[in-house]
């Protein structure tokens, strides 16, 4: 009598022994949430000469940008983030081909010839192995003259803008390029009594009438391409071209910061100048506010990656002053310095439920390093023979296995030609490297100690001195068609 219960008790164990690994199998291999999960969505808001001080998550005390300080709130705010150049084109290469300006195919603004060439790997094409749709929405700008279809050629799917960097001067261009092909704008006329340089191109001035402003459409178009690739992985580039200045209008009537209105700034006591930049920093987090309001409305957010940054520092242009609101924060210089502040700019990242809410890092990082960091959260191999380093570990905190730069370089070819290179805590700079007719000059900063860069102590470190030097010429490598050597000085425009 005893072995009947017994074994009907052995018996209900194997099942229930059985149903419970049966479980555990199908739980382990095929759970619903990760089946249908999605790579994340990555966005990139990629703004124009805003510096390190004009965001009041960075300290700014004048102009308000709650939506882009909520992002930092729910994300991971960068203290220490370097742009890829002092200057808009090489930045921007830097951006999408994780090169630094010593090996990028675009060096500067000015120079002819300059071109994203074919061979470079850009983000873009980086993600096309992993199904993404990619759009770039604003200023594409990488170097001089692109066709019309450049961002196609370097793998977007979708593009709306500008193609020209000179052509984004123009908050009311007579028209944009959709995919390649022309199309007009509604009202805008240029005033042809303003002449500017012919290799500037068309679609480059001042706009007599102005009834179609740009950001408008901007905006219309990025929101439209989340709505149509919510459920396909996208990269949105939403490249504003603000608070970068209409240097032609600045230069004919001295106020380049066009905006429809003021808005609340109408009333201060301002430079018109003034009161233009400070509503584009308005506008740009208004639009960076609807961006996160469509990605929650369409169930998108705790999926999608968004970045916020800066292509260089801030600007003396259009009539506006570096100093006014204190663009640069307590860093030296501006747009086409090479001290701290033409080149550390903002940077945000917000991916809920990874990155740590309301956390802040002061880990160097640079423009460079989006590539590779963009290809190991979406779990695609990195290109060989890049500049760029990972800081997903950083992200995600994982500060363990957070591989850090051997050293970060910076070139510049205008202005007599700089050299930049930071190793730790100290920084070489150096000026007049083009120019036959001026002394080179070195500067020696710790930047840890003197971040506004005020005491040169080239003479206190010669060894550290010649140490960073031979990495100069390590990290820089000559362009096929210029010079940073060169005795023959490149052409320089009034309207850069």
């Amino acid at each position: 009598m005893r072995t009947i219960p017994k074994l009907r008790i052995v018996l209900m164990m194997f099942l229930l022994s059985n149903l419970a690994c049966k479980n555990n199998s199908n739980s382990n291999e095929n759970p619903k949430e990760e089946v249908n999960e999605l790579p994340p969505n990555i966005v990139l808001i990629y703004v124009d000469d805003l510096g390190f001080g004009d965001l009041s998550s960075y300290g700014q005390k004048e102009l308000k940008t709650p939506n882009i300080d909520k992002l930092a709130e729910e994300g991971m705010l960068f203290t220490q983030h370097y742009a890829g150049s002092t200057v808009c084109a090489p930045s921007r290469a830097a951006l999408m081909t994780g090169k630094h300006t010593g090996h990028t195919s675009v060096r500067g603004n000015s120079p002819e010839g300059q071109l994203l060439e074919n061979q470079e790997t850009t983000i873009a094409e980086l993600l096309k192995e992993k199904g993404y749709t990619s759009g770039i929405i604003g200023k594409w700008g990488i170097g001089n003259h692109p066709e019309p279809d450049d961002p196609s050629r370097n793998g977007f799917d979708h593009s709306y803008g500008y193609v020209n960097m000179w052509h984004a001067h123009n908050f009311y261009p007579e028209f944009l390029y959709r995919n390649g092909k022309k199309e007009m704008l509604k009202g805008n006329e240029l005033d042809e009594s303003y002449p500017y340089p012919d290799d500037m191109k068309e679609g480059t001035g001042v706009a007599k009438i102005k009834e179609t402003y740009v950001l408008d459409k901007f905006q219309e178009d990025a929101l439209s391409f989340i709505d149509k690739n919510q459920k396909n992985p996208f990269f949105l580039y939403y490249a504003i071209n603000m608070p970068h200045a209409n240097n032609e209008a600045g230069y004919y009537t001295g106020n380049g910061m066009e905006v429809p209105n003021y808005g609340s700034y109408k009333d201060k006591d301002w430079p018109e100048p003034e009161k233009g930049f400070a509503q584009m920093i308005h506008l740009i987090d208004q639009k960076v506010g609807e961006v996160e309001a469509k990605l929650k409305e369409l169930g998108l957010s705790n999926n999608t990656i968004v970045v916020f940054a800066s292509d260089n520092g801030p600007h003396n242009e259009g009539g506006h002053s570096v100093d006014f609101f204190d663009s640069n924060s307590i860093y030296r210089g501006a747009k086409r310095d090479l001290y701290e502040g033409g080149i550390r700019v903002p940077l945000i990242v917000k991916w809920p439920q990874k990155i740590k809410a309301g956390s802040t890092t002061n880990m160097p990082v640079a423009t460079w390093d989006f590539l590779p960091t963009f290809a190991d959260l979406t779990g695609i191999p990195e290109p060989v023979n890049i500049d760029g380093i990972s800081f997903a570990p950083l992200l995600l905190g994982d500060t363990k296995n957070q591989q850090k730069h051997e050293y970060l370089y910076w070139e510049f070819y205008e202005l007599g030609g700089r050299q930049a290179i930071r190793v730790g805590d100290y920084k070489l700079v150096k000026l007049n490297v083009r120019d036959p007719d001026t002394p080179v000059v070195s500067e020696l900063y710790d930047i840890v100690s003197d971040p506004t860069e005020s005491k040169n102590i080239k003479a206190d470190f010669p060894d550290k001195v010649s140490e960073l030097d031979s990495l100069m010429n390590v990290a820089h490598q000559e362009h096929r068609l210029l010079s940073l050597f060169s005795q023959e000085q490149d052409a320089e425009t009034r309207f850069e």
